[in-house]
């Protein structure tokens, strides 16, 4: 297994540099995994790229993951409207639509709270980077933790691109942050 890489600051900033000097270094990585420490706060980014041959089309991702220290019962997924969606409605399938129209439009938000959800998106630079990001799903998610059964609330950001732009990668990181930092 290999050893974690830990980046950490004080603040944005100082993590950035560290990243811009990892990526100035190999600006086309095939693949990218360290934690972010911000704070009090560890974010782990995980970027692959996997280029296919033959048959195979590939593909990409990016994530960003950090363990929710509320335990809450508050839940909210969002992902890019799609062609199965569309019929959904069609159907009579329902999402919640939170009053910030491109928004609205290029997304379905599924979530217990409506109010909370609205507080959390109300931030128009955040609505712009998400609705900026290729497709993506972004929401609070179950996971199984290593040293115990029980499950525990982490918040993921996965974006269906391996994003190699640090300045949209820190963008996106940004904007995972600032939701995460909301939540807890």
């Amino acid at each position: 297994m290999a050893e974690e890489r830990i980046i950490s600051g004080l603040n944005e900033d100082a993590i950035w540099q560290q990243v811009n000097a990892d990526f100035s270094i190999n600006p086309d990585p095939l693949g990218y995994h360290v934690v972010l420490q911000q704070e009090s706060r560890r974010v782990l980014l995980d970027m692959d790229i996997d280029l296919g041959g033959g048959f195979e089309s590939g593909s990409a991702f990016t994530t960003f993951s950090s363990y929710l220290f509320g335990r809450d019962a508050f839940r909210f997924a969002i992902h890019r409207e799609g062609f199965l969606d569309e019929i959904g409605k069609f159907f009579g399938m329902q999402d919640v639509v939170l009053g910030f129209g491109d928004f609205d439009k290029r997304f379905v938000v599924k979530t217990n709270d409506e109010a909370k959800t609205i507080e959390l998106f109300s931030d128009a630079e955040l609505r712009n980077t998400l609705t900026s990001l290729p497709d993506l799903s972004f929401g609070i998610v179950q996971y199984l933790l290593e040293s115990t059964d029980d499950k525990a609330p982490f918040l993921e950001l996965r974006i269906e691109d391996g994003i190699t732009d640090p300045d949209i990668l820190r963008k996106a990181y940004h904007s995972f942050f600032s939701v995460l930092e909301k939540l807890d």
